[in-house]
């Protein structure tokens, strides 16, 4: 599978510092969007753990070695398939909030820091897919934008009940409250998607601070219009211009061959 991508980052308009991190590695075709919460500069930390805990673990790097008793772990040489590749990401995500859990232990300062965590890895013609809160990931397919992930956020459970509308989800006081974040709890429950990827995609992987201030459709018609890396920018440059309320976090992958 050939694979073009690209990733950026914005402070934004309104925060102080910027408390996302993204992984782009195109070696290992595994792909991250994490956007930290907590105070004193915690969700920062609790972001990067994230995304440097998972990309260790996929690349074979980690060793076991970080002094946390009482986990198990996965034999990932019993399973097979699409299977395997699920679990492991799982796995990943539940060390990273291991890992962060314990850092807010050790510096009570940081206590309650959590992350969203967005992963996806490419192996032959899929994309493996593990999600927990609010940022998203999408697919451009022949032009239309679908939105792959279900977010874990209050105001989505309000959604799906039918007590609030698509449009006073958009504007809704509280739609930036999550109901699942890595690290806040050692376990956590993670969401895994297998997606059968088609020579011409386009995948965006975001945090709120974008999906937030631009509908889908104007997401699918900037994509459609560039090249992957302006198209980045454009999108960065429009929440900005929209108020820039959040930290700005994107990934565009776009799948040259299958």
């Amino acid at each position: 599978m050939e694979l073009k991508s690209c990733g950026i980052t914005d402070i934004g308009r309104k925060r102080q510092r910027n408390e996302d991190s993204y992984l782009v590695n195109d070696q290992l075709k595994l792909y991250i969007v994490a956007d930290g919460m907590g105070g004193h500069a915690g969700g920062e930390f609790a972001s990067k753990i994230a995304v440097s805990t998972v990309e260790e673990i996929i690349k074979g790097e980690d060793r076991l070695k970080s002094g946390i008793e009482g986990n198990t772990f996965l034999d990932h040489d019993r399973l097979s398939g699409d299977e395997s590749e699920q679990d492991k990401l799982r796995d990943a995500i539940t060390r990273a909030g291991n890992m962060i859990a314990h850092k807010a232990i050790e510096q009570p300062e940081l206590r309650g820091m959590g992350t969203t965590a967005t992963v996806m890895l490419f192996l032959q013609d899929k994309a493996y897919i593990a999600h927990v809160g609010d940022s998203r990931a999408y697919c451009v397919r022949n032009k239309k934008i679908t939105q792959i992930t279900e977010d874990h956020s209050l105001v989505h459970e309000q959604l799906k009940s039918g007590l609030i509308t698509q449009q006073e989800a958009r504007t809704h006081q509280l739609r930036n409250i999550i109901t699942r974040s890595v690290g806040v709890q050692e376990e956590v429950d993670t969401d895994t998607i297998v997606w059968q990827v088609q020579q011409g995609d386009t995948y965006l992987m975001c945090s709120d601070g974008l999906s937030n201030m631009i509908m889908d459709e104007e997401m699918q018609d900037i994509i459609n219009q560039t090249d992957t890396e302006s198209a980045a920018r454009a999108l960065v440059d429009l929440a900005n211009e929209r108020g820039g309320d959040d930290n700005i976090t994107l990934i565009l992958v776009h799948a040259t061959q299958v």
